[in-house]
């Protein structure tokens, strides 16, 4: 296994994020090369929870242009992570 910080980087909050924590789920921006047992093992780590699911997405990076130059923002990978009931993570 990786690092687990190097695997999560972020805890994501948004509004289907918060929308999400009522049902025991939360987002985190995961390195785009992590599996779903690394995801599982470093929130585990982390945040001293059970995790019970890990569901995950490749979220392709968006067209922009600025003046006359065209680009595309960063790919990145997001996970939805479902916890055991009765455990949550604190949001500062």
């Amino acid at each position: 296994m990786k690092d687990c910080y190097s695997v999560i980087k972020h805890l994501l909050i948004t509004e289907k994020g918060t929308v999400l924590g009522t049902q025991n789920k939360y987002l985190f921006s995961v390195d785009r090369k992590a599996n779903k047992v690394d995801i599982k093992l470093a929130v585990q780590e982390i945040y001293k929870v059970k995790v019970t699911a890990v569901n995950t997405m490749n979220v392709s990076g968006k067209k922009k242009r600025v003046r006359f130059k065209e680009g595309k923002t960063a790919s990145w990978k997001k996970a939805i992570v479902t916890l055991a009931p009765g455990q949550s993570i604190e949001i500062a």
